[in-house]
């Protein structure tokens, strides 16, 4: 764990400023490189356990750079420290329902010896930001301010009423954040029907062509405890009640499974793309063939090998106290993400394997979306991205992790995954996901904020 860049304390409190020629209202395409840089800056460590530093220090940056610009953001905290900002832009035609343009501002946390540079530094080598929070998703808030930014000085309203919200503890489940928003303070998103935030948007090589991958669904998460009791005793006896012996069982069982494709609307629409482009045989009752178009995409095939089926990791291990003393107790964590439509029936296979003698308990589980590829707010998010790279396609995909749109669900809003970035096709964007050596291409957010403004302005 590293300690925040000296820098950080200072650019939580006070937004810096660009330099640009008298009179010149600054472009969001000058400021959203400096504006990561900075949230990259504040350390926002989420341990999931309460112990990290809180979003307070970036909501306050984001508060400020939101004053700046003469708008009234509201920061609330559900505990001290978890801190989420919302703002309501109004829109041109206000009589339409409202779009939910969210990102959270915690990130998973980083071990500095295991990075190239320091994880909390927001250094830019040869052309790219590096830092955690780089790609998940502080490059997304920082495209979000930088137009907001932008539209409030050139004194431009977008298409309709949007509400802008950066989120704590998405990283966490969002229990302190989203979650805590939608059950306390669900009038901030009065009219909302859509919403769009991270893991979307973002380009991949398919078949010697630009493709990005628009987020029209993701997973349900179902992270379980295993707990399994037995007799303790001494460990030189003969013990047939022995609770470790039943967990690694159950946790062999369950890591060892092997779920059959399930492929569901928006992953067969995908591949069905990815066969178009490559010139692939598609046979959705084929193992091998959906192997191969997965395997087509790249570095992207990481999170969408996931999404052809239900996958089930365990995670962590706890038993016992002494190597001589057979404990009592032995309990497991597993990590679950089920696809959409098919919940119920993965949830029933993971208590199956668990077996009769070792409870499933749920540590937290939330549900899987998934919604058609069509409609205005798509034709928009579609239409926004070929303007600025017109030669490219844009397919569907299932997200294997969650986001903070599972929230704002509970309030009948439709979430999109949607932070544009045109990439480098040998850069494994996906694999940077809670990785190493987390950076984003300068030009990527550049490009972002280009099609972002543009969405805002005709959705």
């Amino acid at each position: 764990m590293t300690a925040p860049h000296p820098d950080s304390l200072a650019s939580a409190r006070t937004p810096a400023t660009v330099d640009v020629p008298s009179g010149t209202v600054p472009r969001a395409e000058d400021e959203v490189v400096r504006i990561c840089r900075e949230l990259l800056r504040i350390d926002t460590s989420n341990f999931g356990d309460g112990t990290g530093p809180g979003e307070r220090r970036a909501a306050e940056y984001v508060m400020g750079l939101l004053h700046e610009v003469g708008l009234e953001p509201e920061l609330f905290e559900s505990e001290p420290g978890r801190a989420s900002v919302v703002v309501r832009l109004e829109g041109a035609d206000p009589t339409r329902p409202a779009l939910v343009l969210h990102g959270h501002l915690d990130v998973v946390p980083a071990q500095a010896a295991d990075w190239s540079v320091d994880p909390f530094a927001g250094e830019e080598i040869d052309g790219l930001l590096w830092g955690r929070g780089a790609v998940d998703m502080k490059d997304m808030d920082a495209m979000i301010l930088a137009v907001v930014r932008q539209m409030v000085r050139e004194g431009r309203k977008p298409a309709r009423d949007v509400v802008v919200a950066f989120f704590a503890d998405e990283e966490a489940g969002g229990v302190y954040g989203a979650r805590y928003a939608v059950d306390h303070r669900p009038e901030l998103f009065e009219g909302a029907t859509e919403a769009i935030s991270e893991v979307g948007g973002f380009s991949v090589e398919v078949g010697g062509r630009r493709a990005y991958l628009l987020q029209t669904a993701e997973k349900g998460i179902a992270w379980l405890r295993l707990v399994a009791e037995g007799r303790a005793g001494h460990g030189s006896q003969v013990n047939d009640d022995n609770a470790v012996t039943r967990l690694a069982e159950a946790v062999a069982r369950i890591g060892a499974h092997h779920w059959p494709n399930t492929l569901t609307p928006t992953v067969d629409k995908l591949l069905r793309g990815v066969a178009d482009l490559t010139g692939l045989r598609y046979d959705p009752e084929d193992p091998s063939s959906v192997a191969a178009l997965v395997a087509a995409l790249g570095p992207a095939s990481r999170f969408v090998g996931a999404t052809v089926r239900h996958t089930s990791n365990p995670t962590q291990l706890t038993a016992g106290y002494k190597a001589n003393v057979i404990p009592g107790r032995a309990e497991a964590a597993i990590d679950a993400r089920l696809l959409p439509g098919h919940e119920e029936e993965g949830f029933a296979t993971l208590r199956a394997l668990a077996g009769e003698h070792v409870r499933v308990e749920e540590i937290h589980r939330d549900i899987a979306l998934e919604v058609p590829f069509e409609g205005d707010l798509v034709d928009a998010m579609v239409d926004s991205l070929l303007a600025e790279d017109p030669e490219a396609t844009v397919l569907p995909y299932t997200l294997s992790g969650g986001t903070d749109n599972k929230s704002l669900a509970r309030l009948g809003i439709t979430g999109y995954g949607f932070a544009p970035l045109r990439l480098p096709g040998d850069l494994d964007f996906s694999g940077m996901f809670h990785g190493v050596d987390e950076r984003v291409p300068v030009d990527s957010l550049r490009f972002g904020v280009r099609v972002l403004d543009r969405l805002l302005r005709t959705c």
